[in-house]
């Protein structure tokens, strides 16, 4: 099981992370961005996924901003309780939180290469963290406020994921994003919002094994090879 770290941001705000994965120096590492719901029960398992693939991975608590120890299900009352969080915080000050978590693992693991990966609300500040940050790669699943950023330009590899029965997020907003962007991986999956976590009903899992395999390719490529 994994432990929980304190991390400092810029504007000093401290919050909390969990940190999963054996620590060794050299070890690349993943920022893992929360959905609306806080670093709950779906988020810790899949940071631990990942560290069983080989990765030190670091989920900052992003909502201890507006609420600490703020963990919901996905019911939609608790989806409300999100959404109001997210929205309480804003993208710029939760890009903070990435970036402390991005100075963190790099010191905490020995100057390694560090990817952000992101779903929802993190889905959209993984691709921020990719245009106004440092990381060495970054994977944007199902990001809703992409579209909206897609101006700017990414300083590191990008892949993004997409459901085609997104109720959330239209085929035109994706339509802007490649059109802005035609070189970037983006993957397209018959599913809907959410079709990566198996605890929603929008789960799907033919897509979410599809997209997992492409992301865990994308960030070994990226991370082990930079580092």
């Amino acid at each position: 099981m994994g432990s929980q770290v304190t991390l400092t941001a810029a504007d000093g705000h401290q919050l909390d992370a969990y940190v999963a994965g054996d620590g060794r120096s050299q070890q690349p590492a993943i920022v893992l961005v929360q959905e609306i719901f806080g670093v709950n029960r779906h988020i810790r398992a899949v940071a631990e996924d990942y560290a069983a693939q080989g990765f030190n991975v670091i989920a900052p608590a992003l909502f201890d901003r507006a609420e600490r120890n703020l963990e919901l299900t996905y019911e939609p009352a608790d989806m409300m309780r999100g959404m109001a969080a997210a929205m309480k915080i804003g993208l710029d000050a939760a890009l903070k939180d990435v970036a402390a978590a991005i100075g963190h693992a790099r010191s905490a693991f020995g100057n390694v290469s560090v990817g952000v990966l992101g779903y929802c609300f993190g889905g959209t500040l993984a691709w921020l963290a990719a245009t106004r940050l440092d990381p060495a790669a970054a994977v944007c699943y199902y990001g809703g406020r992409i579209a909206a950023h897609a101006t700017e330009t990414p300083r590191c590899p990008v892949m993004l994921h997409f459901g085609s029965r997104d109720a959330h997020i239209p085929a035109s907003e994706i339509a802007t994003i490649k059109k802005a962007h035609p070189d970037l991986p983006l993957f397209v999956y018959d599913a809907g919002h959410g079709f990566n976590c198996d605890h929603r009903h929008d789960y799907e899992p033919k897509g979410a094994a599809q997209a997992r395999q492409r992301t865990l390719e994308f960030l070994r490529q990226h991370l082990y090879g930079s580092t």
